[in-house]
């Protein structure tokens, strides 16, 4: 008896959130002004991806929250659509061993999330997946924050996703990471910055002209790293700047998923 335990715990522990199999390469410098990612090392980035006639195209970034639940911008969700969730994929272009893609049997959008008013906030859906994946060192799911919580300005955190790598530029095949540094709401609001625009139910990060999110990244993760060494996704791509994605003083704007854990949980226990 004791010996299964042991064993139950150690695969547990093996695919417990927020400890990548693939270690994150710390050396980022320039996703816009990114680096590509070591492949699988953000095992809970997801690809959204819809349907055109028999093909299919990366729309957004998203985050495996739990073995058949999606967490992703409600931007990025339109009821006309048809999406699919590749999971375990580094390059979008080849079909890798241990990735998959999955159908979806229900979209949750926040209820008030108004798509006239994006500054209003609420930006965050749910993407039920039709079958449950099997976590393995490639797939794995996110550690979310607990309630409540801000982070320190200057915080630093990586934003992750398939983006365009430069403004109105071309879209990469390979997964990206982009160092950003947390900036608080204090200075975030301030009127040089993103002033009234930003709410504290949102997280800023970058805003240095050089690395930023960009078209394609909305709805991924926002990873940060706790004092434990779990990394913790703290929040979904937004928005960004019609300036440019890496304009100075606009930083990348995500929903801060710490403000949401309650509606999280509700709707993966209704649904």
């Amino acid at each position: 008896m004791i010996k299964t335990l042991l064993l139950s715990a150690l695969v547990a522990g093996a695919l417990s959130c927020g400890f990548p199999t693939y270690e994150v390469e710390d050396h980022v410098s320039r996703v816009v002004g990114g680096e590509e990612a070591t492949p699988n090392s953000w095992p809970w980035q997801v690809s959204l991806q819809y349907q055109s006639f028999s093909s299919w195209y990366h729309t957004c970034g998203g985050t495996l929250v739990a073995n058949n639940w999606v967490l992703t911008a409600a931007h990025c969700i339109s009821s006309t659509k048809t999406y699919r969730v590749v999971l375990g994929r580094h390059s979008l272009s080849t079909s890798e061993s241990g990735s998959l893609a999955v159908k979806v049997s229900k979209l949750v959008v926040h209820e008030k999330w108004n798509s006239n008013n994006v500054a209003n906030g609420y930006d965050i859906a749910l993407v039920k997946l039709a079958s449950p994946v099997t976590l393995t060192s490639k797939i794995q799911t996110a550690c979310l924050p607990p309630a409540g919580t801000i982070l320190a300005n200057n915080y630093p955190c990586y934003v992750t996703g398939w983006g365009r790598l430069q403004t109105n530029g071309a879209s990469p095949d390979v997964l990206q990471q982009g160092r950003l540094l947390v900036v608080d709401y204090a200075t975030c609001s301030k009127s040089a910055w993103w002033g009234s625009t930003v709410k504290t139910s949102m997280v800023c990060a970058g805003g240095d002209g050089v690395t930023s999110s960009c078209n394609g990244d909305s709805g991924g993760p926002l990873n940060c790293q706790a004092s434990n060494g779990r990394w913790q996704v703290h929040g979904i791509v937004s928005f960004g700047s019609s300036l440019g994605c890496n304009y100075p003083r606009k930083p990348s704007v995500f929903t801060r998923v710490s403000a949401f854990i309650d509606w999280i949980n509700t709707v993966i226990a209704r649904n």
